[in-house]
């Protein structure tokens, strides 16, 4: 795609309006995208976080009981499980893992063994997984219309088509759009709001203030981290005080009675959103125990008010929860770190956005400045309309708010947090074909050139999406400097469990009855790989010796210490998100040259002092402990704690 065009009766052809090619194109991107994400998703096994929105989403709808996951909201997860409920999943409410999980801390480990039983006991997991997974993808390719349309309006047909490149060969958009999670639903939803909050600038209608509602709703019914979304609405309106937009008055008083207006028009749509919210809330967790809300009695009247006051307890109570467990150690740049680190998403958007759209984003920047520089030229090709100075407005300061919340964020796992800035980024690169006409209508030679380097930059974008199929979990750019993702980058930035079936392929092709298996994540990996044994890369035996290891990707910088394997032979699988080590017929002693690290220099899993996977794996084989699970994890929590924290110095004598 070049973007050198040519004009027609003082009009340029960038402003086809009838618009009928490009949307077919846009529709072929679709389902391009489609192919890619639905094919890689296909040959995947569940990831860590779906063995429990999948079975939570399930009971959601046939239960109509919240209790499972409630430190997510529950609307992606009811979108995932309806095509589940319709096939008829099976799920058995009298397993120990339900009756145990009417409490919330219960239920935090309880969520995980009935997920588990959903998926690989009571139905088959190969076609339960897959058909949970395809409300996800069409809510990406329904992000990826949205951003289309939304590119079209703020630089015509090409902007739009430009946008839609981009986004439809994002590997993080690739990657996380058909999971079951909270990150693309809250994402589409977001990009929603803020158009709709800023049709209610242009125009306070009840139609406006009722799609803004349910767009809003919408996310926080997605991801409780939607909330910033209240900040950028704010931080928007103050921006108005400062450098008016189109159509605000320019007296004072004008213009406080037109913020005024619209932020009243903006208060409307945020109360009727928080009622759908609590609606939702309400009908979902009408089978739940109330007994929660105890303190307010357990006669006639107190019954039902408990159950009206059921909505916001729950959605107040994951709220805390989300805060509680906003701290984790992080793992960015061959070093870890106690918690989050302010570069964490910097380093990380750099290093796993594609060269093409990092290349189009220095070009937009460029392009804005040197027409800047030259001044306004008088030509009829403004880079965006007036009437939408407002909606650009707002993209950028949401952008700034949402990526300032991701910097101070002290929980730095995934590039998936960062879907919102992303999508933001992609529709601010709308104007970057009418800078190019602007550009070529004062110098067609640089012009010309512009448009072709702005072409080959984004069908690189393309090419590169085709190239990583189907293994785009673990990518990372040319910025890496060949160093290996894992020594960049951490949790499921590479690695999210979801590559047991090529373990699988390796231990066929080998003809292997037995393969050490470090994975990265809480479920029974032989339900994918028979021939899979629990395994510890920092803690091997004299029984590993000469044997086949597969260790995730996490396990060897971030999650565990293990990088003392990459010295033997070994071979890539999934891309890089998981290895394959041929253990020496003699494994060295731990502490020695070519041996695993000593004890003092162990990693655990998820930062925690002691290896949770093989407390949740038993867990899943024996459900008949969950009732004193959570003693036996706290209980854990408190000793490994007090090994750590230095007895008190002794007292001098007097």
């Amino acid at each position: 795609m070049s973007y050198g065009l040519s004009s027609l009766n003082g009009k340029s052809s960038i402003e086809n309006t009838r618009g009928t090619r490009f949307s077919a194109v846009a529709g072929l991107l679709l389902v391009f995208m489609g192919i890619l994400a639905g094919g890689a998703a296909l040959r995947e096994s569940v990831t860590i976080d779906e063995v429990s929105h999948i079975g939570a989403g399930v009971s959601y709808l046939q239960k109509f009981d919240l209790r499972l996951n409630e430190e997510h909201p529950p609307l992606p997860k009811v979108l995932a499980a309806l095509p589940l409920v319709l096939r008829g999943t099976h799920a058995d409410y009298s397993h120990i893992s339900w009756t145990v999980s009417e409490k919330f801390f219960p239920a935090f480990l309880g969520q995980w063994v009935f997920g588990e039983w959903l998926l690989t006991k009571w139905n088959d997991p190969l076609t339960t997984l897959a058909w949970a997974r395809l409300p996800m993808l069409f809510l990406t390719l329904a992000l990826g219309w949205v951003l289309y349309i939304y590119a079209r309006r703020l630089g015509g047909n090409w902007g739009g088509l430009l946008c839609l490149s981009i986004y439809a060969s994002m590997p993080a958009f690739i990657t996380f759009g058909p999971l079951v999670h909270t990150d693309i639903a809250v994402t589409l939803f977001s990009v929603l709001a803020l158009w709709r909050f800023v049709e209610i600038w242009q125009n306070p209608s009840r139609k406006n203030t009722v799609l803004f509602a349910l767009s809003l709703a919408g996310a926080l019914l997605s991801k409780f981290t939607a909330g910033i979304l209240f900040f950028a609405f704010v931080a928007f309106a103050l921006s108005t005080r400062w450098r008016a937009v189109p159509g605000q008055p320019l007296g004072k008083l004008e213009a406080r009675a037109w913020r005024r207006l619209r932020w009243r028009a903006t208060l409307q749509g945020i109360l009727w959103a928080a009622v759908a919210v609590y609606l939702f809330y309400f009908i979902f967790s009408l089978n739940q125990t109330s007994d929660v809300l105890y303190r307010l009695g357990h006669g006639a009247a107190a019954v039902p008010l408990r159950r009206l006051l059921m909505p916001p307890w729950l959605y107040l109570r994951g709220v805390l929860m989300v805060l509680i467990t906003a701290s984790r150690p992080t793992f960015i740049l061959g070093h870890s770190y106690s918690h989050g680190v302010w570069f964490y998403f910097p380093v990380l958007f750099v290093l796993k956005s594609p060269l093409g759209f990092l290349g189009l984003l220095a070009l937009a920047v460029a392009l804005a400045l040197a027409l800047k520089l030259k001044g306004r030229e008088k030509v009829n090709v403004p880079t965006i309309p007036a009437e939408l100075a407002i909606h650009w407005r707002v993209l950028w300061v949401s952008l700034v708010v949402f990526t300032g919340f991701c910097l101070l964020s002290r929980l730095d796992l995934s590039i998936r947090h960062f879907s919102v800035p992303l999508a933001l980024l992609i529709l601010l690169l709308a104007g970057v074909p009418r800078m190019v006409e602007r550009l070529r209508l004062s110098a067609p030679t640089a012009g010309r050139l512009v448009g072709a380097v702005a072409g080959v930059l984004a069908l690189s974008c393309l090419f590169t999406a085709v190239r990583l199929y189907p293994y785009y979990f673990p990518y990372v750019n040319a910025l890496s400097l060949g160093h290996p993702a894992y020594a960049l980058v951490n949790d499921s930035n590479l690695d999210w469990n979801q590559s047991l079936p090529e373990v699988k392929r390796f231990a066929d092709e080998h003809g292997l009855q037995r393969i050490n298996l470090d994975e990265h994540g809480l479920n029974d990996p032989t339900v994918t790989v028979p021939q899979a044994e629990f395994w510890d890369c920092q803690r091997p035996t004299a029984a590993d010796d000469g044997r086949w290891a597969v260790v995730s990707a996490t396990m060897i910088m971030d999650d565990h210490n293990c990088v003392w394997l990459m010295q033997y032979s070994h071979q890539t699988l999934a891309g890089g998100s998981m290895y394959a080590v041929h253990l020496p017929e003699h494994i060295p002693p731990a502490g020695s040259p070519g041996g695993p690290p000593l004890p003092s220099a162990f990693r655990e899993f998820a930062g925690a002092p002691f290896d949770i996977r093989s407390f949740f794996l038993d867990l899943n084989h024996h459900p008949e402990k969950l009732p004193h699970a959570m003693e036996v994890m706290q209980a854990r929590f408190t000793s490994a704690n007090k090994k750590e924290t230095p007895p008190p110095a002794p007292s001098k004598a007097n």
